[in-house]
């Protein structure tokens, strides 16, 4: 679900089996202006995130049942919630499980609410540095499949009407205006079509005779 275009509080979600770090927490990040959602186990902040689609999820790395490292493998796999991590463990290999999984802050414990602050707004333009490059990337793929799909439906209409390529292009684009449609559909349906026509023909017996006129 995508979030409204309205602009308002951002929410976060906290995951955290320390019932004292996520009332510090939850304080801190409202007094903050941030809105906030907690959950106890990685299960519970699972269902959450996926029902709410907070701005932000920061997950404790180390709790039982599912583990931070865990409810972040199924975010990525079932969502677009972005999230960061924290965890009393501040080696080596937890901070690179943690750049391993995608995720766009790291904190370690004992937190100090407001010097976390500055923290989450990072992590939180981080965030929106990726969605907006994931969005340009799916703008491009999609423009390019449009391009190409325009470019071999422009390659039917030239070899069946014996036109150049610009007039080709031309009756496509006509075609489309006229009937209210976009150049790109009208390219996907004209591929299609031509494919359908050419497995009939494959299908058709060798030795039939041809058609009347």
């Amino acid at each position: 679900m995508e979030k409204s275009s309205t602009p308002g509080p951002r929410t976060i979600l906290i995951v955290d089996d320390d019932r004292l770090i996520l009332a510090t927490l939850r304080a801190g990040l409202r007094q903050a202006g941030f809105e906030v959602l907690q959950a106890e186990t990685g299960e519970e902040g699972l269902r959450i995130a996926l029902q709410s689609n907070p701005d932000l999820a920061v997950l404790d790395v180390r709790m039982p049942g599912m583990s931070g490292i865990e409810m972040a493998a199924r975010l990525r796999e079932q969502s677009a919630v972005p999230f960061m991590f924290f965890s009393a463990y501040g080696d080596i290999d937890v901070a690179r499980q943690a750049a391993e999984h995608g995720a766009v802050g790291y904190l370690v414990k004992p937190i100090d609410t407001p010097h976390i602050i500055p923290s989450i707004e990072a992590a939180l333009a981080r965030a929106a540095e990726i969605k907006a490059l994931r969005r340009s990337e799916a703008d491009l793929t999609a423009a390019l499949a449009a391009g190409r799909e325009t470019n071999i439906a422009t390659g039917v209409v030239m070899e069946r009407h014996r036109l150049s390529r610009e007039k080709a292009f031309d009756t496509l684009r006509e075609y489309a205006r006229t009937h209210r449609r976009k150049l790109s559909e009208v390219a996907a349906d004209l591929i299609q079509a031509e494919e359908t026509l050419n497995a009939v023909a494959a299908c058709a017996p060798s030795n039939a005779p041809p058609a009347k006129t």
